[in-house]
């Protein structure tokens, strides 16, 4: 089934300051205690909630710790450096489960990062050649056991296992247990980031690296996983407008990826203050508007026997009905002329075509040996349903 998501990534880091301290009691007990940049004054999860389904989304993966360490729960093995004990004091993992899964039918996911830049147990390890497990045992396997108990996440999204093979990670017998006994073992899903030289060979789907869109059929389900920021996963203050992607590219990078049997993995910054910045807003509502158009040509769609067509920039799904297979044409650039070939299907004498949000059907002929000449007719501005992209639908081909 090709669906998209939403990924959203909260760090914490820690105010630098820039007064200097003088080698005397005084000095130095002037100093504040550091505190988390990561406030969150007014985060509303039930609004970040609405937001994320009116995007579109089917599944919102939230960041419960990135690489720095920082928990945004109240972890038992991450005490004093979670968002409990300092930054927002909330529980941010547990309210937006709840406010997702109260006003939403999205599901509700985890990333997860098993390693830490600065944890000594970890460099410790690393040290050691990773003959040693005192990371894994005492702090990056029980935060995932208290994850998934606690929270019930139906996907883990796993992070940082580069460095050491699985068998140093335990992932395997984790993996068991969450398919076997765990709450969730009868949805969950997981990741191909378990250890080093897992990613893109084994797991649940693959993402095999960050913005993975092969433009070709993949033998199994993947995800890409990519940002609406080009340059980065986080928010940015000095971002400038130029280093967003479009509404337009985003649906094309939505289209060429669901094509090929993918699901995409859209990443959202928030700020500090748990808000999102309007232009992300922006981008997810723009994105949810194309999708209620054309989510009949999404979801629980499959990719056809031709993904892209040879003869214009369209990528194909196709989705089996009780009266037939339809399949969809996802056109990413208007023609100049008032007709558009395609050379991939093959009409039948009771083929028709329409476009998704518009009604009536298009008239077209065949070209030799088998292309489709659809002709065009003038479209109101206010009738054509997008601007950034459009949705053929062709019923009864030969093929």
């Amino acid at each position: 089934m090709a669906i998209y998501s939403l990924f959203l990534l909260l760090f914490c880091t820690n105010l630098s300051v820039a007064k200097r301290y003088e080698p005397t009691w005084e000095s130095l007990e002037s100093r504040p205690l550091p505190s988390c940049r990561f406030q969150n004054r007014v985060l509303d999860p039930k609004r970040w909630a609405a937001i994320l389904q009116a995007s579109g989304a089917k599944y919102v993966v939230l960041v419960s710790k990135h690489h720095e360490g920082f928990t945004n729960w109240p972890s038992n093995y991450s005490w004093n450096w979670n968002s409990y004990d300092t930054g927002p004091q909330r529980d941010l993992v547990g309210e937006l489960a709840t406010a997702v899964r109260e006003t939403t039918d999205l599901r509700f996911g985890l990333y997860h990062s098993l390693f830490e830049w600065f944890n000594p147990l970890f460099l410790k390890d690393k040290e050691n050649n990773f003959t040693t497990q005192d990371f894994v045992k005492m702090k990056s396997m029980p935060e995932l056991y208290e994850l998934v108990n606690r929270y019930k996440p139906e996907v883990i999204w796993s992070d940082g296992s580069g460095q050491a093979p699985d068998s140093y990670w335990m992932s395997k017998e984790f993996i068991a247990w969450l398919y076997n006994d765990s709450p969730v073992k009868d949805t969950v899903v997981v990741n191909d980031r378990w250890g080093r030289g897992d990613i893109c060979r084994h797991g649940g789907y693959l993402t095999c690296n960050d913005r993975y869109n092969p433009k070709s059929l993949q033998n199994r389900k993947f995800e890409n996983p990519m940002t609406i920021d080009k340059n980065h996963w986080g928010f940015r203050r000095e971002a400038n407008i130029e280093d967003f992607y479009t509404s337009r590219e985003l649906i094309a990078t939505f289209a060429q990826t669901v094509s090929c049997g993918g699901n995409m993995l859209m990443n959202v910054g928030p700020t500090s203050y748990g808000t999102f910045q309007p232009i992300y807003e922006e981008r997810l509502l723009q994105f949810g508007k194309w999708m209620k158009i054309n989510e009949e040509a999404i979801y629980s769609s499959k990719p056809w026997t031709t993904q892209k067509d040879n003869a214009t920039n369209a990528w194909y799904t196709m989705k089996k009905t009780t009266s037939g297979t339809n399949v969809y044409a996802i056109l990413l650039d208007w023609p100049d002329k008032n007709y558009l070939y395609l050379n991939a299907p093959v009409a039948s004498s009771s083929t028709s075509i329409t476009m998704l949000g518009y009604a009536g059907y298009f008239s077209y002929s065949i070209v030799q040996p088998s292309w489709i000449n659809i002709t065009l007719p003038v479209i109101s501005f206010s009738k054509i349903p997008s601007t950034d992209a459009w949705v053929f639908k062709l019923t009864d081909l030969k093929n």
